[in-house]
């Protein structure tokens, strides 16, 4: 069977399109110029449903000011709804890496919400000359002030996300951090012994360190609500009607329910991509340290003879295809590597953003791309950690308790008690016979094991003394 085709123009000449297709020309030939990732913006739904909210914002508005008429407004909000729906979205077909400074994306739009506009309004796709993409669907608007628009209204919607993903984890740990609140262990600074502390303890930190993560990134989150919808072309408003920038604006938070504003300087918006470089940085912080947390669950449960074997992670897959019965720490280490991406992404959005020029940046669209993925990918992770890993996760009772019991470490807890040259005796004993501090105190006449083993409780080896009463 043969495909039936339309025929589209634009400056360039003709082109034939899949009759099917409700793109266009614009975006058949960004179809041609940008086969780089194989990723389209199919890929990246927020995205495309915020194209709709700011579509249709920009309809209503033009249509109080009298730049469209009331029909051709309402055909282009009814479009838009079918894309903030979730419908039509394979027919966003641009590469999400390309050039032009999203031109093409803003364009892809245009022509489906056109072309669904027609076909609801009876038309059939392609008659530009009752509904067209540029005139009616673009009025009032520029790739310029649309994309980026659109970028904040797709990341604040991620973020909500992610934010959500990161409490469920934390609540995890902190879980966690009540379970084991009584079991007893020897802490670790640079690798080495160093002075008791509870399990507890030790996860209620990785709590603490994602609950501090969360208002940093809610404070990033505050500035992407600046928007420069009605800068069009470089924050001018040329094109665009007296009072439309802040109708628009005010539209696009009704329809959307995000709390955008109009930005102060709008020529300043459209250049400035500052607000992309905290976020990022923010995700970065966000990956460092979940990072540095897995990197303690890796240790903490490596062995299970040969390494530290604090905790036991739960079993989820084989961890060798030639040694039997080995298991490794698959989740920690698959979020590691998105942290790794994280980091990259930075770097990735670093650069794009020192690289723009003038009046605009041209490289938005990768800044987007990779915000887009740390965001994605970092609310997976923390919920694939949650309920892969942390959940499941024990603690091994009787070696934390026979370390605590032979650990060197424990005469710095009797420093108060018996003072320093006695504790450094029983240290210096230990070290030379191999034996434990306790039986060593013991056999120097120093403690009994009875007032050893009332020393030997969390409350009294993990907080800071009392005074006597």
């Amino acid at each position: 069977m043969h495909e039936s085709f339309r025929l589209e123009h634009d400056f360039l000449g003709d082109r034939q399109i899949p009759a099917g297709a409700y793109w266009g020309v614009h975006t058949a030939r960004a179809v041609e110029n940008f086969p780089i990732t194989g990723t389209p913006l199919a890929a990246m739904p927020e995205l495309i449903r915020a194209f709709g909210h700011v579509k249709r914002a920009a309809a209503r508005a033009n249509a109080q000011l009298g730049v469209l008429g009331q029909a051709h407004a309402d055909a282009i909000a009814a479009a838009c709804a079918e894309l903030i729906a979730g419908r039509f979205h394979d027919q966003f077909v641009v590469d999400v890496i390309q050039g032009g400074a999203g031109t093409s994306t803003n364009m892809n739009a245009n022509e489906v919400i056109a072309n669904i506009a027609l076909e609801q309004m009876g038309h059939a796709k392609g008659r530009y000359d009752l509904l067209h993409p540029n005139d009616h669907v673009n009025a009032s608007q520029s790739t310029n002030d649309v994309y980026p628009t659109a970028v904040r209204i797709a990341l604040w919607q991620g973020i909500d996300g992610l934010l959500a993903s990161m409490a469920t984890l934390r609540r995890g740990f902190e879980a966690k951090a009540e379970e084991f609140r009584d079991v007893l262990k020897i802490g670790r600074t640079q690798l080495q012994d160093a002075v008791p502390m509870t399990l507890g303890q030790e996860f209620s930190t990785y709590a603490v360190m994602l609950e501090e993560d969360e208002a940093r990134l809610r404070e990033a989150r505050a500035l992407i609500q600046e928007v420069n919808l009605g800068a069009t072309a470089i924050g001018t408003g040329i094109n665009a009607p007296h009072g439309y920038a802040e109708l628009a604006c005010r539209l696009l938070a009704e329809d959307s329910g995000i709390p955008v504003v109009k930005a102060h300087n709008l020529v300043e918006a459209t250049q400035d991509t500052g607000a992309f470089v905290q976020l990022s940085g923010v995700l970065k912080r966000v990956a460092t340290k979940l990072s540095k947390t897995c990197n303690d669950l890796r240790l903490l449960s490596s062995g299970p003879q040969a390494g530290f074997g604090d905790i036991r992670l739960p079993a989820r897959q084989a961890g060798s295809s030639i040694m039997p019965g080995k298991v490794n720490p698959v989740i920690p280490e698959v979020v590691n590597q998105v942290a790794f991406e994280v980091i990259g992404n930075d770097v990735t959005v670093t650069i794009a953003s020192e690289a723009g020029q003038l009046q605009l940046n041209a490289f938005e669209p990768i800044m987007g791309w990779s915000l887009y993925k740390s965001i994605k990918h970092l609310s997976n992770a923390c919920l694939t950690l949650n309920t892969q890993c942390v959940a499941g996760i024990e603690p091994n009772r009787e070696l934390l308790e026979k370390r605590v019991r032979e650990s060197i470490t424990l005469v710095t807890a009797l420093n108060p008690i018996i003072g320093y040259e006695k504790a450094a005796l029983i240290a210096k004993t230990a070290i030379a016979t191999g034996k434990p501090v306790v039986g060593v105190a013991e056999e120097l006449g120093i403690m009994t094991r009875a007032q050893i083993d009332a020393l030997l409780v969390p409350e009294k080896l993990t907080q800071p003394l009392r005074p006597p009463s």
